[in-house]
């Protein structure tokens, strides 16, 4: 069963200002038209590593928590291909569960920002408290304004915004680790 979502693709399609016209015919079919606004420039696409090369590696553990099972199995996968050992989760109750279970260092939490039930701030709070040395990388795939209700985008955040590719994800973490 699907979980429900804060914002599903008509919520997006509205927030961005856009509409949505559907014609359904018995027997025919259905089809659905999205209308968004022109814009006169592309957005800016946060942080770009130019000519990212190879994905870095590295062996450090770090939990992922995504409540989408397609994002993180793949986001799982891109991790593990780079050395990285992984603990995951689908939700905040089940993250702080394997956290409180595992005895050694968790170096980096990567996290969702926006989730069913606890959020990925809180969520970072209470891990932190089990693992004060533990560094977080949050990422969202909803606009920067919904982002910043939820406490998240200030200036000592990391932060990495979907859709993101497998190796500007690695990047992204070797810098986080490094600081």
């Amino acid at each position: 069963m699907r979980s429900s979502r804060p914002l599903d693709s008509h919520g997006i399609v509205k927030q961005s200002d856009g509409s949505i016209d559907v014609y359904s015919e018995p027997g025919v079919g259905t089809s659905f038209k999205i209308y968004l606004p022109r814009v006169e420039q592309a957005a800016p696409t946060g942080k770009s590593w130019p000519a990212l090369g190879a994905a870095p590696r590295g062996t450090e553990t770090l939990m992922l928590v995504e409540d989408e099972d397609a994002v993180r199995a793949l986001t799982r996968f891109t991790l593990q291909q780079c050395g990285y050992t992984v603990l995951e989760a689908s939700h905040g109750e089940e993250a702080i569960q394997v956290a409180t279970n595992h005895r050694e260092k968790i170096h980096l939490l990567v996290t969702n920002v926006v989730m069913p039930g606890m959020g990925g701030r809180v969520l970072a709070e209470r891990l932190q408290s089990l693992h004060p040395e533990m560094k977080v990388l949050y990422f969202s795939g909803y606009t920067d304004d919904s982002v910043v209700r939820h406490g998240i985008l200030h200036e000592n955040v990391n932060f990495l915004q979907k859709p993101f590719s497998p190796n500007a994800l690695a990047h992204q973490i070797r810098e986080v680790l490094a600081n």
